[in-house]
């Protein structure tokens, strides 16, 4: 019997140490040395790869994988066949050959030609200097090791690849619309995230990424015709030039066809370039030192909005360092590359800009991702919400001050989308991966609306000093690793010392509404009804007949805590019980549910009554 106890002792405590140990925080780290050579004319090009893997998990590794995003731009891939049959393509991506009323999407992906297709091919890779076998499996490479690595162990994997870069159509590729002969995102191979929720060797299907926290070292050689923007730090300048050079000394650029460009980006999860024999490059150096690099097309149509936009761009990082906290690096690139705009470490690419309204909001949102991803690094094919709707937050409130000139305040002003995917039962929950939505529409409103609702709302719930609190300590916390979902509603909980485990569950696990009524008014007594799924705490504004108001606050019971406000606080409504009634001191004329607008509730009609 006491060898028993004893066993199973030991079997508790075991449970219990291993419990303890998954949730301790680690993250693996790479270094990556790369050497690569450019054929402008071709649009391929061969590199070595370096790739110290560093293993902080506590597990054994008996394999790795890489991302091959440019197979993706190939007929018959995952991402063509994915715009073949979604109901509602990218229409970037896509040919429409029908009319407007009635469309008839054809994929640009399935149209190209072998010398138009991007690719990846691993030419050999080995392990501490040994072969391994490897496959591909459309844009993954799944590697099997010689040997297991161990946890806490490095290997260095050293890679020879080639890639061509695809006729432009979505992020990368050359060629854009907008005449950027190179859009280089999403091009080399790149190590796999393991966390602790597994390998994240997802496909490249649209959506965006997870990557490993680490080092790059990469050297470009390049037609010394074309200019580079890219990720990290330029080591030679003065062998260079291109606007990067040291003015007050003497440039030394060898001769030769190419150039060899060499950029150190150091604690970042990515790497990303553009370059085009056309491009103006102006440099911006702020007061705190970090310069501003821009990069667009020499042509008279885009210089004014790029010149225009490059002082709000410095407006809107002091924004963000004092709303969010200090951006780390000593360089941002906004670069002229692909569609629309996309974020990368330490840089963005960026379309178009004719005029200034066409590309500052564009400019906003993708420099605030340089906080929301690229230093706090969600896993944004599982929770886009995060990435994008804390970056549309964010820059939504730098634009208003800054490009609008209002106070830079939360607003309910862009909820209307997510009210059209409700009302047109289109609404998914934003747990669904990014790449598994049924429509594009569901994933956008959903990722960038939703997401950004979740903390406009939370002003509503906790208070707008708390929510801003809430970010900076979000920041200070999480730089430079992997949050989760949790991981904000814990920094929030701290700060406000408000329960909200109801709060992440209701508005990001379900499809469930918010729709509250004033349901009938008696005299002096008011009964307040929860119509829909979703409990909130409420503000309530009655106006009396005097003429006078006075405003109400109903805790939530879940809660186990109150907002800071000034107005009358009731006592708690348990989400369970349907109606809440309480009593005013005098005669009652109208009753207002939440007239700050900021509770996203589904019909506003039923939100007013008068006796």
């Amino acid at each position: 019997m006491r060898k028993l106890l004893i066993l199973l002792s030991l079997t508790i405590t075991s449970l219990f140490t291993s419990a303890q140990n998954n949730t301790s925080y680690w993250q693996q780290h790479v270094d990556y040395t790369m050497d690569v050579d450019v054929d402008v004319n071709k649009y391929q090009y061969k590199g070595t790869q370096k790739l110290i893997y560093t293993n902080n998990s506590p597990d054994e590794l008996n394999q790795v994988f890489y991302h091959l995003y440019f197979n993706a731009f190939q007929p018959g891939s995952e991402m063509d066949i994915r715009l073949q049959n979604i109901v509602d393509p990218d229409g970037r991506m896509v040919t429409n050959l029908g009319t407007k009323e009635n469309p008839k999407y054809e994929s640009r992906i399935a149209k190209l030609k072998p010398n138009e297709i991007g690719y990846l091919k691993v030419l050999s890779l080995t392990q501490n200097g040994k072969p391994v076998k490897y496959q591909t499996v459309g844009t993954v490479l799944e590697v099997v090791l010689n040997t297991p690595i161990q946890s806490g162990e490095k290997v260095t994997f050293d890679m020879e690849f080639e890639g061509q870069v695809p006729v432009h159509i979505r992020r990368a590729g050359r060629n854009s619309e907008d005449g950027v002969a190179l859009s280089m995102a999403q091009w080399y191979p790149k190590m796999a995230e393991y966390d602790f929720e597994g390998w994240h060797a997802d496909p490249y299907i649209a959506r965006e990424f997870h990557g490993v926290w680490g080092n790059f070292d990469v050297t470009l050689h390049i037609d010394k015709t074309y200019t580079v923007g890219a990720t990290g730090y330029l080591q030679n300048p003065q062998e260079i030039g291109h606007g990067y050079e040291d003015k007050s000394l003497d440039l030394n650029i060898k001769k030769g066809e190419k150039l060899a460009w060499h950029f150190v980006a150091p604690n970042v999860h990515d790497f990303t370039w553009a370059a085009d024999p056309n491009y103006i490059h102006d440099v911006l150096r702020t007061v705190d030192g970090t310069e501003l690099h821009f990069l667009y097309k020499n042509d008279k149509k885009y210089k004014k909005a790029w010149n225009e936009v490059q002082p709000f761009t410095v407006q809107a990082l002091n924004f963000y360092n004092e709303n969010i906290g200090p951006y780390p690096w000593k360089q941002y690139s906004i670069i002229q590359g692909g569609d629309g705009g996309m974020e990368y470490a330490m840089c963005t690419l960026v379309a178009g800009g004719e005029k200034l309204r066409d590309i500052a909001g564009t400019v906003f949102h993708e420099f605030a991702h340089a906080w929301f991803q690229h230093l706090l690094a969600t896993n944004e094919s599982k929770h886009s919400w995060m990435d994008e709707g804390f970056t549309t937050y964010i820059s939504t409130l730098a634009s208003n001050k800054i490009l609008k000139g209002g106070d830079g305040k939360p607003s309910a002003a862009s909820y209307n989308g997510y009210f059209y995917v409700v009302k047109n039962d289109l609404e998914e929950p934003l747990t669904t991966h990014a790449d598994r939505f049924n429509t594009n529409i569901a994933f956008g409103i959903g990722s960038y609306t939703k997401g950004s609702m979740f903390l406009s709302q939370l002003n509503y719930i906790i208070g707008e000093e708390n929510v801003k609190e809430t970010l900076k300590k979000y920041y200070n916390d999480f730089k430079f690793k992997h949050p989760t979902p949790n991981d904000i509603k814990r920094v929030a909980e701290k700060v406000s010392g408000i329960q909200l485990d109801w709060y992440l569950n209701e508005w990001i696990e379900t499809t469930h509404t918010i729709d509250y009524a004033v349901a009938k008014i008696e005299g002096t007594n008011i009964t307040l009804a929860r119509v829909g799924k979703m409990p909130m705490p409420i503000d309530v504004t009655v106006t009396y007949a005097d003429g006078s108001s006075e405003d109400f606050y109903i805790p939530l019971q879940m809660m186990s805590g109150e907002k800071p406000t000034t107005a009358t606080i009731l006592k708690d409504w348990a989400w369970a019980y349907p109606t809440y009634t309480f009593t005013t001191s005098k005669e009652i004329k109208s009753v207002e549910i939440d007239t700050s607008q900021l509770m996203a509730d589904i019909d506003r009609e039923n939100n007013t009554l008068e006796k």
